[in-house]
């Protein structure tokens, strides 16, 4: 896949456009669309403990160093044994109502190319350390608070990587999945099918250019609907195993889901 390539059915239609993100710039405007909708719409706890400071818009605040991590995982992006990058990050743009004859970023997805095959993706893991990030950074001094997203991600990558052990051992062709990994809009350009528009792009992506793996998805209330009408389906919801103290703390309901596999 060229790294400039838009999947054709993606952006048929009107003025969304479907890209994948070649700039660091396009990565931090995409992350204010992010935040809006897993931190300001979703309060979801997971994501803002992962994002501490989100909500500071100040020049080098909270929100600059969230989204210099996530340029940080876009630089860090490999490759398989074909040259495909394993990690896609990918945006959608629409004519910027504030400013005309511009464009701004609506949404964001984050595709990813996991397997326990060498050359065909990378490893999936659990363990939030082990994906670089740097939990007495995240949370100094907070042990608490480093346990809690730890736990919570633990749980909530459980059956992603079960699968992934599963396609490798079978010996199936690809022994790879190809995981939405993150599918945010801001909700200021909801309800115009931008979300659909990212979620089709990496169904053609795999089905077209990588061999067809199987997709999955951790699903949220809000995006499982329009995933199962683009050929997901519910498998089980994430259950949060969490120490004693955590139980009754709030934390979104998230549901794996599956294509089943040829990639659609």
């Amino acid at each position: 896949m060229s790294d400039q390539t838009s999947a054709s059915d993606a952006n048929k239609g009107d003025d969304v456009r479907i890209e994948v993100i070649d700039r660091a710039e396009d990565i931090v405007e995409g992350f204010n669309a992010v935040a809006e909708a897993f931190g300001r719409q979703a309060r979801d706890a997971i994501w803002t403990s992962m994002n501490p400071g989100w909500d500071d818009v100040s020049e080098g605040g909270g929100r600059a160093r969230c989204a210099a991590r996530m340029v940080d995982r876009w630089r860090a992006t490999t490759r398989d044994r074909d040259g495909n990058p394993n990690t896609v990050f990918l945006k959608a743009s629409v004519p910027d109502p504030r400013h005309p004859g511009r464009r701004t970023i609506a949404g964001v997805a984050i595709w990813a190319q996991v397997s326990f095959v060498k050359g065909r993706g990378d490893p999936p893991t659990d363990d939030l350390r082990r994906t670089g990030v740097d939990l007495d950074v995240l949370h100094p001094g907070d042990e608490r608070e480093q346990r809690f997203v730890a736990q919570c991600y633990r749980s909530l990558m459980k059956r992603r990587v079960a699968v992934a052990r599963e396609k490798a051992a079978s010996q199936e062709e690809p022994p790879a999945i190809f995981v939405l990994d993150m599918c945010a809009v801001d909700p200021a350009f909801q309800r115009r099918g931008i979300a659909s528009r990212l979620v089709r792009w990496g169904l053609e992506e795999a089905r077209e250019r990588r061999g067809a793996p199987e997709c999955t998805t951790e699903a949220s209330a809000m995006g499982r609907l329009a995933y199962a009408g683009l050929g997901f389906r519910g498998q089980e919801e994430i259950v949060y195993e969490v120490d004693e103290e955590f139980q009754a703390r709030d934390k979104p309901p998230n549901l794996f889901m599956r294509t089943g596999g040829n990639g659609n």
